[in-house]
């Protein structure tokens, strides 16, 4: 407990799923949250929660295209907590789905918008407040497919997240000498709305828990303690990881 006492954290995507679960442990964990997602009452209801739970947290909803809304969640944190420590930039979509030759260019663009271009804009103003404070940990969500793992239907999806693990590359190699560390988990299969979005039969849950060494699907509390271990002062000398935590699906052929 307390691994994170004293710090303050911004999570995005916070209002389900990895976001969620990720909010409440890091508040768990000590630190004071400032939780974002586009679902102003989910958020409000996460706040309630974490208050109940003797936490502290304060709720902003917006769209994370908008630079204007990383700027606002910053100040936010500043202004209540008085300064960051930690970002979980975790918003994402699945984006457009189905043969690449049938993906619109709109579909393309809006999944680089959400799950890449986003995630620059948030640590462009997060690390900005870190430095200032002497440093600091940045962790975007990205996942194995497109990186050990492929799927057909889903090129939007893989390219954007993908493209993560170069922007984590970039700023962990351009920030590390002001103690600003980056670094991305790429989940496995995880039982969110996205997943049973993507997996919305029996036949296709089964397939995809079978592509893992665990013959599961994780949990979102076990994505969350994956992100609280690189949050925290635990993970001091890590930086510039693409670090998976997908259940053995890279390595599994059976």
């Amino acid at each position: 407990m307390n691994r994170l006492n004293g710090k303050v954290a911004i999570v995005t995507g916070a209002s389900s799923g990895i976001g969620r679960a990720t909010a409440k442990l890091f508040a768990a964990e000590g630190a004071k949250v400032i939780v974002g997602a586009r679902r102003g009452a989910e958020l409000e209801s996460l706040v309630a929660e974490i208050k109940a739970a003797g936490g502290k947290a304060a709720a902003l909803a917006g769209d994370v295209r908008s630079e204007d809304y990383h700027k606002a969640l910053v100040a936010l944190a500043v202004e209540r907590y008085g300064k960051l420590d930690i970002a979980f930039n975790n918003a994402g979509t699945l984006g457009e789905a189905g043969p690449s030759t049938e993906v619109s260019e709109a579909g393309f663009s809006d999944a680089l918008a959400i799950n890449l271009t986003a995630s620059f804009l948030a640590a462009k103003h997060q690390i900005g407040e870190m430095v200032k404070n002497g440093g600091g940990s940045v962790i975007f969500t990205s996942t194995f497919v497109g990186y050990s793992f492929a799927f057909p239907g889903v090129a939007a999806y893989a390219a954007s997240k993908s493209g993560l693990i170069g922007l984590t590359q970039a700023l962990a190699a351009e920030f590390g000498q002001q103690n600003v560390r980056v670094n991305a988990v790429l989940p496995g299969a995880v039982d969110t709305d996205m997943y049973r979005e993507m997996n919305d039969t029996p036949d296709k849950q089964g397939f995809i828990t079978n592509l893992h060494a665990l013959k599961r699907v994780a949990g979102p509390d076990e994505l969350a303690r994956s992100v609280l271990y690189l949050a925290s002062d635990d993970a001091s000398f890590v930086t510039g990881t693409a670090s998976l935590v997908d259940g053995g699906a890279s390595i599994t052929r059976t």
